[in-house]
């Protein structure tokens, strides 16, 4: 009895010495790494049998096991305070790219970032994301408030322009151009009062998009509600400052399907009716709905004015528009799954047209009867309506983005083309020459159908990415001009939606950017 107690008591004895003689080891390291010096080599090769359990390893062979379990052996875990407990041997490293550790710029550590399926764990890779754009968010918002004057070029200034306008050296159509974008770099952001006859409806409904019509005096607005969609129109005759107050027109219809695209209609005259695509759900198909601006009204709010609605048994849309070209002035277009289906509204007409993917983008020519399309596999290609070929042939423009195509404007010469994809990549063609002339940098987009806006009068083009901020690029040398980040934390689910417009209101109206967010509207104005 007694040997056996020695020989226990002799081999943890043994155990204790080891163990105390690698803590002094590697306390030693950590002195050596935060003074910036290197270990020694004996010292390393001591160290190199607790590396694994110690240190995270910089080897994508090991990082990238998918074998290699959730957890390690030993796990590092942060207090439920928000003191997390630092890596030891990692202090005064510069920022690497090291799996399961992030770095901490303001406390020059790195953290261990457990799974996210971790509930208690405050240090995830989403919520380390989710700080880091609140934090520029802020610090934008800051940055703004302080400089209520900004500058959207350097050495740019109105006296400097209006000098060389008057030597000759600018165009009247640059000197308007640059005058736009000094005004941009003013723009303030105020509250717009929404008057609306059932009060309520302010904290409930929350902006999922709005659509200015051609004149830009009224707003088609599309609202999330509890369990489905409620649509209206903003008349914008009342924005004036100061006041800046709207009038949202009582909206009679309700759906509970999902609005997959939404454009103005001129079936009676300009911007008479507003085209939707709705999603099917359940045993009920999808369709595409022509309703009359004139049902959302006031004058009489007890007529049920449902029978005045046109829709078409059309399943799973992905996109909408309505031509303008007199060839076809009464038919729209659809994007399917893989095919492009054209209607004429007056005669229940239908022509099909095959594709090898699906369209998520469409908008016709004016002068011309093409019929652009922008499609998931980043294909764009143009349908001449006059031709009856279901083949290749039809195809009069072929051109390719690396992206699903989400968006595209066709420019008022209809000699180029301007379209983004679902990799933030937003490009300008030329038609004529087929290749990309030009291509704005700064849009993020992973996933969605974001619109794109087109202002050739004023030379800008304006586009909302995912991360919620509102870009502003110059039309002719893509010079971004203008970054407004949203009001409310950032979020995929609550991205902005924009109008905007030289005469919003209609003629002889302000000049401005109109924002949704949530259940606000905000006015950018720059008169």
């Amino acid at each position: 009895m007694n040997k056996s107690s020695r020989q226990s008591r002799r081999r943890h004895g043994r155990r204790s010495r080891q163990q105390n003689s690698w803590c002094r080891q590697r306390n030693s390291s950590e002195r050596q790494v935060c003074q910036g010096r290197e270990p020694g080599p004996q010292q390393r090769s001591q160290d190199s049998g607790h590396g694994d359990e110690e240190a995270p390893s910089t080897s994508s062979n090991t990082a990238g096991d998918p074998s290699a379990p959730a957890d390690s052996d030993v796990s590092v875990t942060p207090h439920l305070h928000g003191s997390h407990q630092r890596i030891p041997g990692l202090e005064g490293i510069p920022e690497a790219n090291l799996p399961g550790y992030y770095f901490d710029p303001e406390k020059n550590r790195y953290f261990r970032l457990l799974p996210g399926h971790n509930n208690c764990n405050p240090l995830t890779k989403e919520s380390i994301e989710q700080k880091e754009m609140e934090r520029k968010r802020l610090h934008l918002l800051e940055e703004e408030e302080k400089k209520k004057k900004k500058v959207a070029r350097m050495g740019f200034n109105a006296s400097s322009f209006l000098r060389k306008s008057q030597l000759g050296f600018l165009s009247v159509n640059s000197y308007c151009r640059l005058a736009h974008e000094l005004r941009l770099s003013c723009m303030e952001r105020k509250r717009v009062h929404i008057q609306r006859s059932n009060p309520s409806t302010l904290t409930s409904d929350q902006f999922s998009l709005i659509l200015a019509d051609t004149n830009s005096d009224r707003l088609f607005t599309v609202n999330d509600d509890i369990g489905g969609a409620k649509y209206g129109i903003i008349s914008l005759s009342g924005l004036k400052t100061p006041a800046l107050k709207v009038r949202m027109l009582e909206n009679f219809y309700f759906t509970s399907r999902k609005v997959n695209s939404v454009c103005w209609a001129s079936l009676n005259h300009l911007d008479s009716h507003v085209l939707l695509c709705l999603l099917g759900f359940a045993q009920t198909p999808g369709c595409a709905t022509l309703i009359p601006a004139s049902l959302f009204t006031s004058s009489h709010p007890g007529v049920d004015r449902r029978g005045m609605l046109c829709s078409f048994r059309i399943p799973g849309a992905w996109s909408c528009a309505w031509c303008l070209n007199i060839q076809a002035n009464t038919c729209f277009s659809t994007g399917l799954s893989r095919r492009v289906l054209l209607t004429n509204v007056v005669t229940g007409h239908r022509q099909s047209y095959r594709t090898s993917s699906d369209v998520l983008a469409q908008q016709f020519a004016i002068m011309t009867p093409l019929l652009f399309n922008g499609c998931r596999s980043g294909e764009i290609f143009a349908i001449d309506l006059r031709s009856r070929s279901q083949g290749k042939s039809r195809k009069a423009t072929r051109l390719f983005h690396d992206s699903a195509v989400t968006s595209l404007r066709i420019l008022q010469e209809e000699r180029s083309v301007i379209a983004s994809d679902m990799a933030g990549k937003i490009k300008l063609w030329d038609l004529r020459a087929m290749k990309c002339i030009r291509q704005y940098e700064g849009h993020v987009n992973e996933y969605a159908c974001l619109p794109l806006h087109v202002h050739e009068e004023e030379g800008i083009l304006v586009a909302v990415g995912q991360d919620c901020y509102t870009r502003i690029w110059s039309l002719q040398d893509a010079h971004l001009l203008r970054t407004i980040p949203s009001p409310y934390p950032t979020s995929k689910a609550n991205i902005p939606s924009v109008a905007f417009s030289s005469q919003l209101g209609g003629f002889q109206g302000s000049p401005g950017l109109l924002m949704a967010v949530k259940q606000d509207l905000y006015y950018f104005s720059y008169s």
